[in-house]
C-alpha cells in the first residue's frame, strides 16, 4: 500500500508556493487580465478550485465502491505525466470553463481555495488505511491515473499554475496601468 505522506507534503508545498505567488498580485488588480486572452489571478484560482473539485467529487464517489477491474492496456498513462504537468512546457487549453460566479475578491477566493484543499485532505485521511491503487479513472490528457496519482496530480497542477501566477504578476507590474483592461472569463484559455 503506497504511503500518502509524500503526497500530503507535495500538496502542502504546492499550496504554500501558490499562495506566496498570489501575494505579488495587488488586490486592485486581482481580477485584471495581464493581456487579452489571458487569465486574471482570480480566474486562475477559480480554475484551480474547479479542477480540484472535479477530481475530489468523483474520487469520493468512486472510493465508496469496489474498484473496477481495468485491463492492463487501459491503464496506460503518459510516462512522467505529473512531471510534465509541473514543467508547463506544453500549454493546453482547458476543457473546463471558468465559472464567473466563482470570481470574488482575493481574500475570499483564497479562503475558498483553502476549504477546497481541506476537503481533499479530509478524503485522503478518511481513506488512509485502504489501498487506493486499484481505483483508476481517466484524465483527459494524461491517461489512466490511480487515486494516489490523482491526489498527486492536484499538487502538480498547483505547481504548474504557481508559475502562471508569477507570470501574471510580472506582466501586471511590467505593463502598469495599460494592463488593467480585463477580459471576459471563459473556457479554452491556455493553462
Amino acid at each position: 500500500m503506497p504511503v500518502i505522506e509524500p503526497i500530503l507534503r507535495k500538496l502542502d508545498r504546492a499550496q504554500q508556493i501558490l499562495l506566496r505567488a498570489t501575494d505579488a498580485i495587488p488586490a486592485d488588480l486581482w481580477k485584471t487580465s495581464p493581456r487579452q486572452g489571458r487569465w486574471s489571478a482570480a480566474e486562475l484560482i477559480a480554475h484551480i478550485m474547479t479542477v480540484e473539485r472535479a477530481v475530489v467529487g468523483p474520487a469520493d464517489r468512486i472510493l465508496k465502491k469496489q474498484p473496477k477491474q481495468i485491463p492492463l492496456l487501459k491503464r496506460f498513462r503518459l510516462p512522467f505525466a505529473l512531471a510534465l504537468v509541473e514543467m508547463r512546457l506544453l500549454r493546453i487549453k482547458t476543457p473546463i470553463p471558468v465559472d464567473p460566479q466563482l470570481l470574488d475578491e482575493r481574500e475570499a477566493m483564497l479562503a475558498e481555495l483553502r476549504e477546497v484543499r481541506g476537503r481533499t485532505l479530509a478524503l485522503m485521511e478518511e481513506t488512509r488505511n485502504r489501498n487506493l491503487s486499484p481505483y483508476r479513472w481517466r484524465h483527459p490528457f494524461l491517461g489512466s491515473l490511480n487515486a494516489y496519482e490523482w491526489f498527486s496530480f492536484l499538487g502538480s497542477h498547483q505547481i504548474r499554475h504557481e508559475k502562471q501566477m508569477r507570470e501574471i504578476a510580472a506582466s501586471l507590474h511590467a505593463d502598469g496601468s495599460d494592463s488593467r483592461a480585463s477580459h471576459r472569463p471563459g473556457a479554452g484559455l491556455p493553462v
